[in-house]
């Protein structure tokens, strides 16, 4: 039985969303474009259904100058430190910036944080000196290197 998903985040944007989007589901992997409604009066594009890895969003030309801020991100998790790499590079191509801590912000202004999905595991674990140990190695960091946080979460440091 399918789940349906019932809320979908709209990210909106002054007039960049058809681009915006074409940028998304070319560098996520099994994403799509879904469909595109024109405004009936200027036949320019007004919203477009997409996915990413499967989750619906709407992209919107809003005509507002508003602007993404660190307080919403997009989090995409990574199995090895290949896809991690790719990634952070395909983000941050066309003037993207790097934050902190996994975090980058794309030519669009919307912030990201690509992660190992590992991470999944040592939060479930229960490990709070791991855990301890892992952030300390974390926080020293722009993008993510698995390795070294594996090693710190399993006291091989």
């Amino acid at each position: 039985m399918e789940i349906k998903q019932r809320i979908t985040p709209f990210l909106s944007y002054r007039d960049r969303a058809e681009e915006a989007v074409e940028f998304y589901v070319s560098v996520v992997p099994d994403s799509k474009i879904v469909r595109k409604v024109y405004n009936p009066e200027s036949q320019a594009v007004l919203t477009i259904d997409f996915e990413l890895c499967g989750m619906k969003f709407v992209a919107l030309n809003a005509g507002q100058d508003w602007k993404f801020t660190e307080a919403f991100s997009l989090a995409i998790s990574c199995e090895t430190q290949e896809e991690i790499d790719e990634l952070w590079g395909a983000l941050l191509a066309g003037g993207g910036s790097e934050l902190a801590c996994g975090w980058l912000k794309d030519k669009f202004g919307m912030c990201w944080q690509v992660w190992p999905a590992l991470m999944e595991d040592w939060f479930a674990a229960d490990d709070p000196a791991a855990l301890q140990r892992m952030f300390q190695s974390l926080w020293q960091m722009k993008k993510l290197d698995l390795q070294t946080l594996k090693q710190a979460f399993d006291g091989n440091v």
